[in-house]
């Protein structure tokens, strides 16, 4: 009994008979409506994340099953946080608050790709990727929410597996977010300022120089580049240089 293998990585719950699935589906001589529609069941709950998937089709009965494989955790916490992107600067800046049942949620639906021999230490593997992202968990920075976790502090949790938030949980949550994106543009309309006082203060100094007060004053490197940009200093190499004057229109 021969197998026929397709895969692809598509929208959750937006897959269509469009390429790339069906160009490849089309000579395995399937229904490919039939296909497409149990694919978008199966992926329905990933909706607007990219997801990997296999068709395995049986060549002489043309019957077919569907594997589904997750998007990447860091997809699924900017899923469960409702956030399009990571903190640039993960240790200072936060920029969501996950509850312990998000992560076990993640930790669930990604349990085959983590390494924890258990739950908890899966749940643990999330909560790390967490760090890398600026994201907290029930309000704790990482390395506080991992203590908490070693500890036994979410042991309940864990155990039954809580996977659900109630309205009012998801509210606060939704509030959390709203007030740490405003402290995190706050803190961004602050950094900015000081940076171009310092460019300011050393306008008359080498590009290098001007640099590297910036870095001493702990200003972000995105924000390094956007407030020298403005200034006029354009980064040539691993020099920077004063931006020449743009010719005059004739």
């Amino acid at each position: 009994m021969a197998k026929e293998i397709v895969e692809a990585l598509i929208e959750g719950g937006k897959a269509t008979a469009a390429p790339p699935l069906g160009p490849a589906l089309g000579p395995l001589k399937v229904n490919i409506g039939q296909v497409v529609a149990a694919i978008n069941e199966k992926t329905k709950s990933f909706k607007g994340m990219q997801v990997p998937i296999k068709v395995i089709v049986d060549s002489d009965t043309k019957e077919f099953e569907i594997e589904i494989g997750t998007p990447p955790a860091a997809a699924l916490i900017k899923k469960e946080a409702g956030i399009t992107k990571g903190s640039g600067n993960p240790l200072l800046d936060k920029v969501a608050d996950l509850r312990i049942e998000q992560i076990i949620k993640i930790a669930k639906m990604k349990e085959d790709a983590l390494l924890g021999k258990d739950l908890k230490q899966k749940v643990r593997e999330i909560v790390g990727t967490c760090q890398s992202m600026g994201v907290l968990v029930e309000g704790k920075t990482a390395p506080e929410a991992l203590k908490a976790i070693q500890e036994g502090q979410f042991d309940e949790q864990i155990k039954a597996e809580k996977t659900e938030l109630t309205a009012e949980e998801l509210k606060a949550l939704e509030e959390e977010k709203k007030k740490l994106q405003a402290d995190l543009e706050e803190r961004r309309k602050q950094l900015e300022a000081k940076a171009k006082e310092i460019i300011t203060l050393n306008k008359n100094k080498e590009p290098k120089k001007i640099k590297a007060a910036l870095v001493e004053a702990k200003i972000p490197p995105t924000i390094i580049e956007k407030t020298m940009t403005e200034a006029g200093i354009v980064v040539v190499g691993e020099k920077k240089e004063a931006a020449a004057p743009a010719p005059a229109k004739k």
